[in-house]
């Protein structure tokens, strides 16, 4: 299990354990600006620079501290985004990160009437090859009425992925780049790996989506029992979301790593 995903799941058992009152921007805050000093080290993985990678460690605590970001929080990550100073050394997809993470994180408490529905095909068709993604793949889309307000933020794509595949632990969602998530279909999965044809089929399927927008979000998640499939036994995994660039269609691809 990667670092990211472990660190997901981790988050989404902190907050299934923690007390009702949470510390909120007193504590999120430092704690992101002390990330930052430390991504800004000569010793750091990016040196001086701030790779996306750090830049996330560090805006995902804004996530991690109680499942979602409030006024504070987000109009602090505003300034960020809009201060020079700030900016100096920021590589390019670090930007693109804290961007989108500001973006997906609108401050809605409100989900938007996204209609999500199973596809009528079968994943291996989709896919155009059979295997353990496909076998591991639940795949749901659909739309948000014209005339209907509201887009797919962070409290939308949360609500209606635990509606859709039952409620569950660390289900918040985070940007994804495309080539994190060939890594995600490509890693051992539910009853063994996914072949190459897989996961072109699959990564073809969520570009449709995604190809104008490069709106991808993945959530980690975690289920004791009577999850999705209504049967005992706990299971994981993460679900692809492919948001259009008007932010009013999603397809999302459900993908089991493990059950017991």
């Amino acid at each position: 299990m990667s670092f990211s995903v472990m660190k997901s799941l981790l988050g989404g058992v902190v907050l299934l354990s923690a007390p009702v009152a949470f510390a909120g921007s007193s504590t999120t805050i430092p704690a992101f600006n002390a990330a930052i000093t430390a991504a800004r080290a000569t010793t750091s993985p990016g040196g001086t620079a701030i790779l996306r990678s750090e830049l996330s460690d560090a805006v995902d605590g804004f996530l991690f501290d109680d499942g979602h970001v409030d006024a504070t929080e987000r109009a602090y990550l505003g300034d960020r985004i809009n201060n020079a100073s700030f900016n100096v050394g920021l590589t390019t997809f670090a930007k693109y990160y804290l961007y989108d993470f500001h973006e997906l994180n609108d401050g809605a408490t409100t989900y938007a009437p996204l209609w999500l529905a199973a596809v009528s095909q079968t994943p291996a068709a989709l896919y155009g090859a059979s295997g353990a993604l496909a076998n591991a793949s639940t795949i749901v889309e659909g739309e948000i009425p014209v005339g209907q307000s509201g887009v797919a933020n962070q409290f939308t794509l949360t609500y209606k992925a635990r509606a859709v595949f039952g409620e569950q632990s660390g289900r918040e969602f985070f940007p994804i780049t495309p080539r994190e998530v060939i890594a995600r279909l490509s890693a051992s999965m539910e009853n063994g790996t996914a072949s190459p044809d897989e996961v072109d089929g699959a990564m073809a399927l969520i570009s449709q989506v995604s190809l104008n927008s490069k709106l991808i979000y993945v959530s980690d998640w975690y289920c004791r029992e009577y999850c999705g499939s209504g049967g005992p036994g706990s299971t994981a995994g993460y679900t692809i979301a492919a948001v259009s660039v008007n932010r009013r269609f999603v397809r999302m691809v459900n993908v089991r790593t493990w059950s017991e």
